[in-house]
């Protein structure tokens, strides 16, 4: 989603006639329903529906485009769906599948599941004539072309950059028009899994000739150093897509976080000849200003209005944006308005359990809130940009983001794709700095890479001068690390940041990537044959999440850092191979439930208590043995207890944890924290009995419904348990659950384990370790929709949310 919101919207659904009633000046209407999606072929005209066979090809000829391309194809065989959409999730798994992408039936052996076709039949109004339409993508994986009507738009090869089409002289106003996209994922983009198909939104934009352009505003703030006050200076690029030239007025308003006008400016009698653009900056003052801050994400909106010479506004641009400063300093790391804030930080991909790289947009928001739970306040955006709707959410709620770019290098190809980035992020408070490459082995080290470097970090500012750039660097020293603004450091275990801090004193530090304590949740001793790992301490990059963490928080000049990753993710099972299929770096599983070194950070992370106890207690086959207990907390002291006798007290070290070696016997193991000589806190685990029941626990209880809703309907995301007899937690219990929904629709199951090759589409998973999850949309109508979960000789478990009707558009 372009970087706006509308205050019109269209009153109708993407296909309906529409009235004779006046246009608004500008509509931006979610395109994602109502597609036709079908398999073609990279190499096989036959399979793919004939497509690039006619004697003049939609190359040779505008309007030639054949096979599905063609308006007059016949789809109406294809499935329906909506978007978005990733084809790649809902495959089997197979040995012969790329290890890097998580062993999906897709790619270059997999010819028959590569191609994606995707159609779309819409209807513009006659009174449309006149105006300019775009087609807007926020991302189609990969090696996208896109025609309208038979007409030939054009080609991105990325799937994470954004793009868009004007479409204005091929449409059929008053009739019907179709559009086709073509998807190719043969050839992969990046080495984790990246998806298939339209996986992000689509938007339909409707604007005057004269406009905002795209991405057209920049909003940048000046923050006196007291807070008392700020200057916003807003930046409105106009764009004259009519034959006449145009005279207008331009007014710029700042409104604040409760939607009231804080300051105006209104500049007259500006022009813009046909066919050009041109940019226009106006600054407002504004006094006492809610600043946007990790704690308190105050966000503010510029309206800027296009008056015609009549006085009647022809636009009208929303721009979230928020008023704060960021500054990096070489010796005592970041500042956000002013106040020293460590970057306690994690990488992310995009996928998620059961729905792959299409997460809808709520789903965006649990992930985010699960990673605020251990305290992260940061996000590096591994390693592409995100999509819009995961900087909304981290404008909300108070995440700062790296914003990275692709791929490095410095023809158009490559500057275009870091332009495309940066005008389209750069109003987001969010977003802290650019990162420009990330790992690029072959010129990290030596003088392409500083050339290279400094040649995008220029580009950069000239688009954004308020923010500064960094490489993440792994290994390869002397070269991109020479020039980049902020260096980034790819684990200390590559990298020396005393010695290049010492070298270069007036570079800041941050580290971009560093090792978490990898392992499978819920497993404390290796199961190698089903990729099960135990808490690794000692991993590949040399490291865990207790060293890591130490060695920056004894580094005042290091900004923070960013674990990889916040969640496992598809692909990279390092170091397993098939049947192994997704990685375990994460602090938490694909699901997003906790492996144990979640709480070694909370205890550190956070100023809430924290007392977590670690293994589970269910270890039958190991009585009489000694096993490893360990406590992650934050209390001056732990004493820990078997069955209530004591097994000592011990002091809680600074950014430690603490160990006890404990012989096994059934029971209760339990500790208790001390703060003051006092005990403050308990926490227990127990042996429990087998599992006797089903749990349903939903992340909250009401949900949104209809077009209104983030990705067509809003999302539920349900946490199946199972408990004893006696209602406790059963940690081990590995047992099939089938699920029945009504007044929703199951769109993804998980479980977290990382060789499980059950279906994510499904409506039955095991659980793992004690815990499977099913995603649950919204339909289009308001009401409740019941879960059902079952397992063979359990007692069922349901759960009943209110999906309440969409808000009206005069309610935004």
């Amino acid at each position: 989603m372009m970087r706006l919101l509308l205050s019109v919207l269209a009153a109708v659904l993407c296909g309906s006639t529409g009235s004779a009633a006046e246009p608004a000046p500008r509509e931006r209407a979610n395109f994602d329903a109502g597609w036709r999606f079908a398999f073609g072929h990279p190499s096989d005209p036959a399979k793919d529906f004939n497509h690039g066979t006619g004697y003049f090809s939609y190359l040779a000829k505008a309007g030639y485009g054949d096979g599905p391309a063609d308006p007059k194809f016949d789809a109406s065989a294809w499935r329906s769906l909506d978007l978005p959409h990733d084809w790649a999730v809902e495959a089997p798994f197979a040995g012969k599948g790329s290890h890097s992408h998580g062993y999906k039936a897709i790619g270059r052996n997999f010819p028959e599941r590569s191609v994606g076709w995707y159609r779309k039949t819409f209807t513009i109004p006659a009174n449309d004539l006149g105006r300019r339409i775009a087609l807007e993508f926020d991302g189609v994986h990969r090696d996208s072309q896109v025609w309208v009507n038979g007409f030939y738009l054009g080609r991105r090869p990325s799937g994470s950059t954004s793009f868009r089409y004007d479409v204005t002289d091929y449409l059929t106003y008053g009739g019907e028009n179709v559009v086709a996209v073509r998807a190719d994922v043969t050839m992969e983009e990046g080495w984790y899994y990246e998806g298939a198909g339209i996986y992000r939104h689509v938007w339909l934009a409707k604007t005057a000739p004269l406009h905002v352009a795209p991405w057209g505003t920049f909003v940048s703030t000046d923050v006196r150093e007291d807070l008392s006050a700020a200057a916003v200076v807003a930046r409105a690029a106009l764009a004259n897509d009519g034959n006449a030239p145009a005279t207008f007025a331009l007014e710029q308003t700042v409104l604040g976080p409760d939607g009231t006008a804080l300051a105006t400016k209104t500049l007259s009698d500006l022009h813009v000849a046909p066919g050009e653009r041109a940019e226009f900056s106006a600054t407002l003052p504004i006094a006492q200003p809610q600043l946007w801050s990790v704690e308190k994400p105050s966000l503010h909106t510029l309206v800027t209005l296009v008056r015609d010479a009549s006085g009647a506004i022809v636009d009208r641009y929303e721009t979230p944006f928020g008023i704060r400063s960021v500054r990096f300093d070489p010796d005592r790391g970041f500042f956000l308005n002013g106040q020293h804030v460590v970057l306690k930080g994690v990488n992310l991909h995009q996928d998620h359990a059961g729905v792959g790289v299409a997460v809808p947009d709520a789903l965006i928001e649990y992930r985010l809130r699960r990673l605020r739970e251990f305290g992260c306040n940061a996000i590096r955006t591994s390693h592409e940009p995100p999509s819009p709707a995961f900087l909304d959410a981290c404008d909300r709620l108070g995440f700062v983001v790296i914003d990275e770019n692709r791929l490095m290098g410095a023809n158009p190809d490559q500057l275009d794709r870091l332009e495309a980035m940066i005008r389209r992020d750069r109003n987001h408070p969010s977003v802290i700095i650019w990162s420009v490459g990330n790992e690029e082995w072959r010129i990290e080290g030596n003088i392409l890479g500083a050339r290279l470097t400094a040649t995008m970090q220029a580009h950069a500012h000239r688009l954004d001068p308020t923010r500064r750039t960094t490489v993440a660097i792994s290994g390869g020293w002397g070269g991109s690390s020479t020039t980049t603004d902020v260096v980034g450091y790819n684990y200390i275990a590559q990298s020396n940041p005393d010695e290049q801090h010492k070298k270069f004193p007036q570079q800041p530090g941050v580290g971009t990537e560093e090792t978490t304590t990898q392992g499978t949740r819920g497993i404390y001793f290796d199961d190698k044959p089903r990729a099960h790992l135990a808490p690794l301490e000692k991993g590949d990059s040399g490291g865990n999440c207790e060293k890591g963490w130490s060695y920056y928080a004894a580094r005042p000049f290091l900004a923070g850092l960013f674990f990889w990753t916040g969640f496992d993710y598809r692909g990279e099972s390092t170091p397993f191979g098939f049947p192994a299929v997704s990685s375990q770096f994460g602090i938490m599983d694909t699901c997003g439930f906790p492996k144990d070194s979640f709480y070694y950070l909370q205890s550190w992370w956070t100023d809430a208590p924290v007392l977590h106890v670690a293994p589970h207690w269910n270890w039958s086959e190991k009585i009489g043995q000694t096993l490893k207990v360990s406590v992650y907390s934050n209390h001056e002291a732990v004493e820990l207890f078997l069955n209530d006798a004591s097994l000592g007290k011990k002091i809680m070290p600074r950014n430690g944890h603490l160990d006890w070696q404990v012989v096994y016997q059934p029971g209760a193991l339990e500790a208790r924290g001390y703060r003051g000589g006092q005990v403050v806190q308990t926490a227990r685990v127990e042996t429990t009995g087998a599992p006797a029941k089903l749990v349903l626990t939903p992340d909250r209880t009401t949900l949104r419904a209809g077009v209104d809703a983030p990705n067509g309907g809003d999302v539920v995301v349900f946490a199946v348990s199972s408990v004893d007899a006696q209602g406790r937690h059963v940690p081990t219990a590995n047992l099939l659950a089938k699920f029945a929904v009504t007044g929703g629709r199951i769109v993804g199951v998980g479980n977290g384990d990382p060789s499980c090759h059950e279906s994510d589409v499904g409506s039955e998973r095991s659980l793992f370790n004690g815990y499977a999850q099913v995603i649950v949309q919204a339909t289009r109508n308001a009401g409740s929709i019941k879960l059902t979960a079952q397992a063979e000789g359990l007692a069922p478990a349901e759960a009943v949310i209110e999906s309440q009707a969409p808000r009206t558009a005069a309610a935004r």
